[in-house]
């Protein structure tokens, strides 16, 4: 089996033990994911499978959605609601008005510092494990872009709501909220965690681990739900070759460069048979259009 299945992970499981799941639902030995989702948080995740994943290491940066509820007048250790209550604090003097500022504060180029419960590395130790250490490390803040922050609701007496944020690649949502919650004053906590696109996928794409699970009950198969692996990678220019081309590609040699028709012929792009079929990632060189990736079909 090749290709991918964008995933509708549950809240309560990590991104590898849905993987472990789909990988004992296909029975294909060979699965991997792109974009770790923490097991609180449930949605999107792309997962590739057999031959595919000879490409997870190409897959383009691309921007993420979400859905997020949030908390005032509440932080934690792990800044959202899973974590140990460090603080409460009053929120009743928080208007939606002001609330509103505050988030839209926040949209444009940002710096952020990673939260100590998450995967980044310091000295070559993930941040959680020495969270769970009890140590508290110095973290650089890295610069990410919120595209796009709007505020969909706001229970004042509770002090609850939610969010949806559109943003560029390693933002820590339960971050942005905490930073909310410090501008305000009062604190805040995330509550709940969507991704609601990644990779050019949206929830409408997704299948949940229960469809996958009676697709294998009912004999169906997984044909229906299987992406092709080339839609993941739609970032990168395409170029169709001959026959001959395609043999010599994919048996792993090099295209003179001035045989092959592209309007670009620089960095990686996707190459495809005459009939329209995608043989793999090339790479251009000075003399050459020179193999990157090829993708082996398994059934």
């Amino acid at each position: 089996m090749t290709g991918l299945i964008c995933l509708n992970k549950p809240a309560g499981i990590s991104s590898f033990g849905a993987v472990a799941k789909v990988r004992g639902i296909t029975r294909e030995k060979k699965c991997g994911h792109t974009g770790t989702l923490d097991p609180m948080a449930s949605g999107v995740l792309p997962v590739l499978l057999g031959g595919a994943t000879r490409f997870l290491d190409y897959l383009p940066d691309s921007d993420k959605a979400y859905r997020a509820g949030f908390q005032l007048g509440a932080v934690t250790d792990t800044l959202d609601s899973t974590g140990r209550v460090l603080q409460t604090r009053p929120f009743s003097d928080v208007s939606f008005q002001a609330l509103q500022q505050a988030v839209h504060a926040f949209q444009g180029e940002i710096e952020q510092v990673p939260p100590m419960y998450s995967a980044c590395h310091v000295d070559g130790r993930r941040l959680y494990e020495l969270a769970r250490a009890g140590k508290e490390v110095e973290r650089p803040p890295r610069r990410v872009v919120i595209h796009k922050i709007e505020l969909l609701s706001y229970d004042a007496q509770n002090g609850t709501g939610e969010l949806d944020v559109l943003c560029s690649k390693g933002t820590y949502v339960r971050t942005l909220i905490d930073d909310i919650g410090r501008r305000l004053g009062c604190g805040a906590m995330m509550t709940a965690l969507t991704r609601t696109a990644a990779m050019g996928f949206s929830l409408e794409n997704c299948v949940s681990l229960e469809s996958l699970q009676q697709l294998r009950d009912t004999g169906q198969g997984f044909a229906q739900v299987l992406i092709p692996v080339d839609r993941a990678l739609s970032a990168y220019p395409a170029v169709q070759v001959s026959c001959a081309q395609s043999r010599r590609f994919s048996n792993g040699g090099a295209l003179d460069r001035t045989r092959v028709r592209a309007d670009r012929t620089d960095g990686l792009c996707r190459v495809y048979s005459d009939s329209g079929d995608f043989l793999g990632l090339g790479q251009w060189t000075q003399e050459a259009l020179a193999v990157k990736r090829i993708l082996v079909k398994r059934d």
